[in-house]
Protein backbone atom coordinates (compact mmCIF):
# COMPACT_ATOMS: atom_id res chain seq x y z
CA UNK A 1 0.00 0.00 0.00
CA UNK A 2 1.25 3.46 -0.85
CA UNK A 3 2.19 5.40 2.48
CA UNK A 4 1.05 8.61 0.48
CA UNK A 5 -2.28 7.57 -0.73
CA UNK A 6 -4.65 10.31 1.25
CA UNK A 7 -7.28 7.69 1.66
CA UNK A 8 -5.07 6.02 4.25
CA UNK A 9 -3.35 8.64 5.78
CA UNK A 10 -3.04 8.64 9.72
CA UNK A 11 -6.62 5.74 9.64
CA UNK A 12 -6.40 3.02 12.32
CA UNK A 13 -8.73 0.29 13.32
CA UNK A 14 -10.97 0.63 16.37
CA UNK A 15 -9.33 -0.80 19.46
CA UNK A 16 -11.23 -3.33 21.75
CA UNK A 17 -10.53 -5.13 25.33
CA UNK A 18 -10.86 -9.00 24.55
CA UNK A 19 -11.24 -11.10 27.90
CA UNK A 20 -10.51 -14.46 27.47
CA UNK A 21 -12.91 -17.01 29.40
CA UNK A 22 -12.93 -20.87 30.15
CA UNK A 23 -15.77 -23.02 29.07
CA UNK A 24 -18.02 -23.89 32.29
CA UNK A 25 -17.86 -27.88 31.63
CA UNK A 26 -13.90 -27.77 31.77
CA UNK A 27 -13.99 -25.94 34.91
CA UNK A 28 -16.41 -28.48 36.67
CA UNK A 29 -14.66 -31.54 35.62
CA UNK A 30 -11.35 -30.08 37.13
CA UNK A 31 -13.14 -29.52 40.57
CA UNK A 32 -11.37 -26.32 40.51
CA UNK A 33 -12.69 -23.26 40.74
CA UNK A 34 -12.53 -20.81 38.06
CA UNK A 35 -10.01 -18.47 37.99
CA UNK A 36 -10.42 -15.26 37.56
CA UNK A 37 -10.18 -13.79 34.35
CA UNK A 38 -7.35 -11.61 33.70
CA UNK A 39 -7.68 -8.80 31.56
CA UNK A 40 -5.62 -8.94 28.07
CA UNK A 41 -3.49 -5.73 27.63
CA UNK A 42 -5.29 -3.87 23.90
CA UNK A 43 -2.67 -4.58 21.56
CA UNK A 44 -1.80 -1.13 19.77
CA UNK A 45 -3.52 -0.55 16.56
CA UNK A 46 -0.89 -1.03 14.12
CA UNK A 47 1.76 -1.98 16.42
CA UNK A 48 2.49 -5.24 13.70
CA UNK A 49 1.67 -2.74 11.44
CA UNK A 50 3.80 -0.72 8.95
CA UNK A 51 3.14 3.00 9.89
CA UNK A 52 2.72 4.68 6.94
CA UNK A 53 5.29 7.41 6.32
CA UNK A 54 3.64 10.80 6.08
CA UNK A 55 4.70 12.70 3.10
CA UNK A 56 7.35 15.53 3.62
CA UNK A 57 5.71 18.63 3.30
CA UNK A 58 8.41 20.69 0.82
CA UNK A 59 9.02 17.66 -1.78
CA UNK A 60 5.80 18.46 -3.95
CA UNK A 61 6.40 22.30 -4.62
CA UNK A 62 9.56 21.38 -6.29
CA UNK A 63 8.34 19.47 -8.39
CA UNK A 64 5.08 21.73 -9.10
CA UNK A 65 7.12 24.87 -9.81
CA UNK A 66 9.22 22.60 -12.25
CA UNK A 67 6.42 21.36 -14.49
CA UNK A 68 5.29 25.53 -13.76
CA UNK A 69 8.25 26.51 -15.25
CA UNK A 70 8.63 24.05 -17.80
CA UNK A 71 5.18 24.84 -19.57
CA UNK A 72 6.07 28.86 -19.31
CA UNK A 73 9.19 28.15 -21.06
CA UNK A 74 7.19 26.47 -23.57
CA UNK A 75 4.37 29.15 -23.69
CA UNK A 76 7.15 31.71 -23.75
CA UNK A 77 9.20 29.28 -26.67
CA UNK A 78 5.74 29.65 -28.53
CA UNK A 79 4.95 33.27 -28.51
CA UNK A 80 8.49 33.59 -29.71
CA UNK A 81 7.93 31.61 -32.66
CA UNK A 82 4.72 33.31 -33.37
CA UNK A 83 6.80 36.32 -32.98
CA UNK A 84 9.38 35.61 -35.35
CA UNK A 85 6.91 34.42 -37.90
CA UNK A 86 5.12 37.54 -37.89
CA UNK A 87 8.41 39.15 -38.69
CA UNK A 88 9.59 37.21 -41.38
CA UNK A 89 5.56 37.61 -42.91
CA UNK A 90 6.03 41.57 -42.30
CA UNK A 91 9.67 41.85 -43.94
CA UNK A 92 8.05 39.79 -47.09
CA UNK A 93 5.05 41.91 -47.12
CA UNK A 94 7.88 45.02 -47.42
CA UNK A 95 10.18 43.27 -49.39
CA UNK A 96 7.36 42.37 -52.11
CA UNK A 97 6.40 46.25 -51.60
CA UNK A 98 10.19 47.68 -52.26
CA UNK A 99 9.93 45.27 -55.36
CA UNK A 100 6.82 46.34 -57.12
CA UNK A 101 7.50 50.10 -56.48
CA UNK A 102 11.06 49.57 -58.39
CA UNK A 103 9.05 47.59 -60.91
CA UNK A 104 6.51 49.95 -61.43
CA UNK A 105 9.14 53.10 -61.34
CA UNK A 106 11.36 51.11 -63.99
CA UNK A 107 8.19 50.80 -66.22
CA UNK A 108 7.62 54.84 -66.14
CA UNK A 109 10.86 55.48 -66.75
CA UNK A 110 11.35 53.39 -69.72
CA UNK A 111 7.70 54.32 -71.06
CA UNK A 112 8.89 58.26 -70.24
CA UNK A 113 12.03 57.51 -72.18
CA UNK A 114 10.38 56.18 -75.14
CA UNK A 115 8.47 59.03 -75.52
CA UNK A 116 10.74 61.31 -75.25
CA UNK A 117 12.93 59.27 -77.45
CA UNK A 118 10.16 58.80 -80.13
CA UNK A 119 9.42 62.87 -80.18
CA UNK A 120 12.93 63.72 -80.54
CA UNK A 121 13.41 61.24 -84.05
CA UNK A 122 9.99 62.89 -84.91
CA UNK A 123 10.66 66.36 -84.85
CA UNK A 124 14.15 65.13 -85.92
CA UNK A 125 12.60 63.64 -89.36
CA UNK A 126 10.51 66.65 -90.06
CA UNK A 127 11.65 68.83 -92.57
CA UNK A 128 10.03 71.79 -91.25
CA UNK A 129 11.83 71.82 -88.17
CA UNK A 130 15.60 71.45 -90.02
CA UNK A 131 14.11 74.64 -92.62
CA UNK A 132 13.03 76.65 -89.18
CA UNK A 133 16.71 75.91 -88.03
CA UNK A 134 18.71 76.65 -91.09
CA UNK A 135 16.58 79.75 -92.50
CA UNK A 136 15.73 82.97 -91.84
CA UNK A 137 12.08 83.79 -90.85
CA UNK A 138 10.22 84.73 -93.91
CA UNK A 139 9.87 88.24 -94.79
CA UNK A 140 6.06 89.40 -93.97
CA UNK A 141 3.75 90.38 -96.78
CA UNK A 142 4.46 94.24 -98.15
CA UNK A 143 1.88 94.93 -100.51
CA UNK A 144 2.31 97.34 -103.61
CA UNK A 145 0.89 100.72 -103.32
CA UNK A 146 -0.41 100.74 -107.11
CA UNK A 147 -1.28 97.46 -109.11
CA UNK A 148 -1.11 95.97 -111.38
CA UNK A 149 2.83 96.37 -112.26
CA UNK A 150 4.45 94.86 -115.19
CA UNK A 151 8.07 94.14 -116.18
CA UNK A 152 9.15 92.53 -112.23
CA UNK A 153 12.37 91.33 -111.94
CA UNK A 154 12.74 88.11 -109.89
CA UNK A 155 15.10 89.64 -107.34
CA UNK A 156 12.05 92.17 -106.45
CA UNK A 157 9.66 90.25 -105.82
CA UNK A 158 8.03 90.43 -102.26
CA UNK A 159 6.54 88.07 -99.96
CA UNK A 160 2.40 87.94 -101.06
CA UNK A 161 2.94 89.08 -104.81
CA UNK A 162 0.07 87.59 -106.74
CA UNK A 163 1.48 87.01 -110.69
CA UNK A 164 -1.08 87.01 -113.53
CA UNK A 165 0.48 84.29 -116.44
CA UNK A 166 3.59 83.27 -114.18
CA UNK A 167 6.39 81.86 -115.96
CA UNK A 168 9.53 81.04 -113.46
CA UNK A 169 12.03 81.09 -116.28
CA UNK A 170 10.69 84.77 -117.18
CA UNK A 171 13.13 87.52 -116.25
CA UNK A 172 9.98 89.56 -115.77
CA UNK A 173 6.67 89.08 -114.66
CA UNK A 174 3.52 91.18 -113.68
CA UNK A 175 2.51 91.65 -110.58
CA UNK A 176 -1.30 91.83 -110.30
CA UNK A 177 -3.69 92.34 -106.92
CA UNK A 178 -4.32 89.29 -105.72
CA UNK A 179 -8.55 89.70 -105.59
CA UNK A 180 -7.89 89.50 -109.65
CA UNK A 181 -7.37 86.33 -111.86
CA UNK A 182 -3.84 85.23 -111.30
CA UNK A 183 -1.87 81.89 -111.55
CA UNK A 184 0.82 82.48 -109.15
CA UNK A 185 1.56 83.77 -105.45
CA UNK A 186 5.15 83.88 -103.38
CA UNK A 187 4.08 82.45 -100.23
CA UNK A 188 8.02 82.33 -99.09
CA UNK A 189 11.50 83.84 -98.94
CA UNK A 190 15.04 83.02 -97.81
CA UNK A 191 18.19 84.02 -98.23
CA UNK A 192 22.05 82.64 -97.68
CA UNK A 193 24.89 84.73 -96.38
CA UNK A 194 26.92 86.70 -98.45
CA UNK A 195 29.77 84.94 -97.12
CA UNK A 196 28.47 81.17 -98.07
CA UNK A 197 29.78 79.01 -100.65
CA UNK A 198 27.44 77.93 -103.48
CA UNK A 199 25.82 74.82 -101.99
CA UNK A 200 25.37 73.35 -105.41
CA UNK A 201 22.13 72.36 -107.05
CA UNK A 202 20.99 69.76 -105.32
CA UNK A 203 21.45 71.60 -101.94
CA UNK A 204 19.52 74.99 -103.66
CA UNK A 205 16.33 72.33 -104.73
CA UNK A 206 16.58 71.05 -101.11
CA UNK A 207 16.71 74.74 -99.10
CA UNK A 208 13.81 75.48 -101.64
CA UNK A 209 11.66 72.52 -100.45
CA UNK A 210 12.11 73.45 -96.81
CA UNK A 211 11.38 77.27 -97.15
CA UNK A 212 8.31 75.93 -98.93
CA UNK A 213 7.17 73.87 -95.82
CA UNK A 214 7.42 76.96 -94.03
CA UNK A 215 4.73 79.19 -96.16
CA UNK A 216 1.41 79.35 -93.47
CA UNK A 217 -1.28 79.23 -96.27
CA UNK A 218 -4.76 80.03 -95.02
CA UNK A 219 -8.25 77.54 -95.83
CA UNK A 220 -8.74 79.25 -99.30
CA UNK A 221 -6.09 77.23 -100.32
CA UNK A 222 -8.27 74.22 -100.34
CA UNK A 223 -10.88 75.38 -102.69
CA UNK A 224 -7.82 74.95 -105.43
CA UNK A 225 -5.37 72.79 -106.96
CA UNK A 226 -2.49 74.20 -106.22
CA UNK A 227 1.25 73.09 -106.89
CA UNK A 228 4.99 74.35 -105.35
CA UNK A 229 7.05 75.48 -107.75
CA UNK A 230 11.17 76.28 -106.55
CA UNK A 231 12.73 79.29 -107.72
CA UNK A 232 16.92 79.54 -106.41
CA UNK A 233 20.06 81.13 -108.14
CA UNK A 234 22.05 79.64 -110.80
CA UNK A 235 25.68 79.68 -111.02
CA UNK A 236 26.17 82.52 -112.86
CA UNK A 237 23.38 84.41 -110.52
CA UNK A 238 25.07 83.04 -107.42
CA UNK A 239 28.57 84.54 -108.69
CA UNK A 240 26.90 87.86 -109.48
CA UNK A 241 25.19 87.99 -105.35
CA UNK A 242 22.25 85.94 -105.39
CA UNK A 243 21.11 84.71 -102.28
CA UNK A 244 17.55 84.19 -102.58
CA UNK A 245 15.16 80.88 -102.53
CA UNK A 246 11.82 81.71 -103.41
CA UNK A 247 8.72 79.18 -102.94
CA UNK A 248 5.62 80.21 -104.87
CA UNK A 249 2.21 78.18 -105.41
CA UNK A 250 0.83 78.43 -108.81
CA UNK A 251 -2.08 77.33 -110.15
CA UNK A 252 -3.55 76.12 -114.25
CA UNK A 253 -4.54 79.76 -115.69
CA UNK A 254 -5.51 82.50 -114.14
CA UNK A 255 -7.89 81.28 -111.39
CA UNK A 256 -7.00 81.76 -107.92
CA UNK A 257 -8.63 85.04 -107.00
CA UNK A 258 -7.61 85.54 -103.39
CA UNK A 259 -4.00 85.64 -101.45
CA UNK A 260 -3.49 82.65 -99.52
CA UNK A 261 -1.53 83.91 -97.12
CA UNK A 262 -2.69 85.27 -93.98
Amino acid sequence: MNDNDPSHDGERGTVRSVTVQPEPAEAQSAGCEPAEPKPVAPESAGADRTQPSAARPGTARPVAAQALAARFKSLLGSIRSRLAQTEVRQTLLKAGFVVALLVVGGLLVWLLTSLLASATMQAANRPEATAAQSSPAAPAVSPRPSLPLANVGPLDFRVGDCFKDFDPEASKSTVVACTSGHSAQLVAVTHYADGDAYPGREGLKTRARETCQTAALTEKSNAYNLNYRLAYPSTASWAKGDRRVDCYVTASGNVIKASLLP
